[in-house]
């Protein structure tokens, strides 16, 4: 049995709004506390509970999807999330595995008393498969949703699932695909009070209460290499996006209405590429590398040929 406590406060500088996913930010202050239980030898459970307490910031660029959401829910919260966990794993090694999988699947919710009635359920899942003695076929996939309940209508924005990027689909920007919220047209076009006109006009991404992703590798050495225990190569195929199940058009104060780009959940609108990449665990942590070329655009998403990161593995 493992008991954990936790303790954490986050800020975000006002000047830097403008250069947010969707140019907002939040202030969270928060406690929590989690236990941990085997029910054997390669599976356990988890419980936890945290008080979080989060106040949105807008930015003179912020989308008129958040400020309808501050207008009927204000724009600072206290809510208690109560969470429910289960995890298997028979990987042969923490990191860069050969063999085996494991799972996991995760329940969270805001208990009564809060300020927001929200729930999130997410499962992850990753089947390493040996083809020989070289190579492996590794099969992943990550899947979420979350929605309001009670009083509270959909998931709060500030607790969308993004997909773009590494541990996502390589060779799209990070965070990039999905809906996107109207750009702000300025207080005197939608009555947004602190705003301007956004003069890039660009619909920045907002993320969605749906996530579908996952995909196929082929793991093998690299080639007149002779250590191979820090590094790990493969080719890949990558597939996923973000929805939004309760997407819908707003009114502004002035009346005018939202531009919101939709993403209706349809495996026709999944993203996909394929690629080549490299992670190197050296003492720093490990490094990856990623050359991919999307073989599914959707509209407006940025794509990003070659992808590096520091402390992420694949």
């Amino acid at each position: 049995m493992s008991l954990g406590y936790n303790a954490f406060y986050r800020t975000t500088d006002y000047k830097d709004l403008d250069v947010d996913v969707a140019s907002y930010a939040i202030d969270s202050l928060g406690v929590g506390a989690n236990i941990g239980y085997p029910i054997s030898e390669t599976s356990r459970l988890t419980f936890g509970l945290t008080a979080q307490q989060d106040e949105i910031k807008t930015g003179v660029y912020t989308v008129d999807e958040i400020f309808d959401f501050t207008r009927k829910e204000g724009d600072k919260f206290l809510n208690f999330k109560a969470s429910a966990g289960w995890s298997e794993s028979t990987l042969n090694k923490g990191v860069l595995a050969t063999r085996g999988h494991s799972q996991s699947l995760t329940l969270e919710a805001t208990t009564p008393g809060s300020d927001l009635s929200f729930f999130k359920l997410d499962y992850r899942g990753q089947l390493f498969q040996p083809l020989s003695d070289n190579y492996t076929m590794r099969l992943h996939t990550e899947l979420g949703y979350g929605d309001g309940y009670g009083s509270t209508n959909g998931l709060p924005f500030y607790e969308n699932y993004y997909a773009g990027g590494f541990n996502s689909v390589r060779g799209f920007k990070d965070s990039t695909l999905g809906p996107r919220g109207t750009p702000s047209r300025g207080v005197g076009v939608t009555g947004n009070q602190g705003t301007v006109a956004d003069s890039d006009n660009d619909p920045l991404p907002f993320g969605g209460n749906v996530l579908i992703q996952g995909g196929a590798e082929i793991l093998f050495p690299l080639p007149f290499v002779k250590d191979q225990r820090s590094l790990r190569t493969s080719v890949f195929w990558d597939v996923g996006n973000v929805f939004d199940s309760k997407c819908e058009q707003i009114t502004n104060p002035s009346g005018v209405k939202s531009r919101t780009e939709c993403n209706d959940v349809s495996l026709s609108n999944l993203a996909s590429s394929v690629g080549v990449g490299v992670t190197w665990v050296t003492a720093l942590g490990p490094l990856s590398f990623a050359l991919a070329m999307p073989i599914k655009k959707p509209d407006n998403a940025e794509t990003q040929i070659f992808q590096f990161s520091l402390g992420q593995t694949f």
